[in-house]
């Protein structure tokens, strides 16, 4: 069975996240998407909330689970049995930080490969960054 795992913070998961993750459904029999946990971040939203979104955009998708985890992305992916790391690349700047992740992992395990996708034009300007801003500081939308 061809496993994947989609890691990250998704703090908060955006339809940028979901528009990667819908297309390599194809590719997989089950995809994890999995909500990193680091004890020295600060979220905006908790862990359960992150999850619950994350499974409420992909409600339509029974062969996705949101899980949460601690520790190394390759340790997940074998506790979970995943051959595979999927990411997604907005910028110039993700490719060359997430080339330096996957070639950390491959020193961890050799056998699980790491597939790159880039952003769709339509997302290219989404990022958990900007939304969190949004969210924090909503725009005055009147007009006067």
């Amino acid at each position: 069975m061809a496993t994947a795992i989609f890691p990250g913070s998704f703090d908060p998961f955006t339809e940028g996240h979901e528009a990667v993750l819908r297309r390599v459904l194809p590719l997989f029999e089950r995809v994890y998407v999995a909500v990193g946990v680091n004890s020295e971040k600060q979220y905006l939203f908790s862990t359960e909330e992150r999850l619950e979104r994350i499974r409420t955009m992909l409600a339509d998708c029974p062969t996705v689970e949101a899980v949460s985890y601690t520790g190394m992305t390759i340790d997940l992916c074998h506790r979970l049995g995943a051959q595979a790391i999927i990411r997604g690349i907005r910028t110039a700047k993700d490719l060359e930080y997430e080339q330096t992740v996957a070639a950390v992992n491959r020193r961890q395990d050799p056998k699980i490969e790491t597939l790159l996708l880039m952003a769709d034009p339509d997302h290219i300007d989404i990022s958990s960054t900007l939304e969190r801003e949004r969210l924090l500081h909503p725009c005055n939308s009147a007009t006067t």
